[in-house]
Order: C-alpha cells, then sequence, then structure tokens
C-alpha cells in the first residue's frame, strides 16, 4: 500500500463545496453583473475558480518521480 503526502492545502478542496452548499447565501437577485442575478454569475464564477483550485493542489501534492 502507498503512502500519500497531505498537504494543508487539500483543505482548499473544500471551499468550491462550502461555498456553493449553502444556497441562502446566494439565492437572491442583487447584485446584477452585466445583465446577470448573482444566483447565476456566483455559480459560474466557481467553475474556474474551482478549476485554480485543483490546479493549485495538484501541483502541491503530485508525486514527481
Amino acid at each position: 500500500m502507498e503512502s500519500r503526502r497531505r498537504s494543508p492545502l487539500m483543505w482548499l478542496l473544500l471551499l468550491p463545496f462550502l461555498g456553493l452548499l449553502w444556497v441562502p447565501f446566494y439565492n437572491q437577485h442583487d447584485p446584477v453583473l452585466l445583465g446577470f442575478p448573482f444566483f447565476y454569475w456566483y455559480q459560474l464564477a466557481w467553475v474556474p475558480l474551482t478549476s485554480l483550485i485543483l490546479y493549485v493542489v495538484y501541483r502541491a501534492v503530485r508525486d514527481d518521480r
């Protein structure tokens, strides 16, 4: 069984989950950004942000052989 390195940066993976889990936080119309209500652009903003978080965590924990 291989041992896995655990990095404190892995806690960043919880951010998208928690940011989208609590719907009452972003279940509102205002503020509007480029015609999109907050409800939509908040969720869409998490797509590139989550990709960036995954990249940072991957680079931190990848196994250099």
